[in-house]
């Protein structure tokens, strides 16, 4: 992991300023959806990209009942039955 030599401070609602800069290389734009990732003593920021509920696959997935599934999981699914 890369630091990025910037430093931010939390406002009262816990929110920080993502640099414009950043948000331009990581083509990050206003209302995308973040996920936040705790990995030992880190926060990771990250572009939300839905996974498959199944096998973890960020390939062709699409959303069912409010729930993401790849192509591949889906066609399985549909042998089953």
């Amino acid at each position: 992991m890369k630091p990025a030599g910037v430093v931010r401070k939390v406002d009262q609602l816990g929110r920080i300023v993502l640099p414009k800069s950043l948000r331009k290389r990581y083509q990050m734009n206003e209302g995308d959806p973040v996920e936040i990732l705790v990995q030992g003593d880190h926060i990771i920021l990250e572009r939300y990209r839905p996974k498959c509920v199944f096998c973890g696959s960020m390939e062709q997935v699409s959303d069912f009942k409010e729930r993401s599934i790849c192509h591949q999981c889906l066609l399985e699914m549909n042998r089953l039955s």
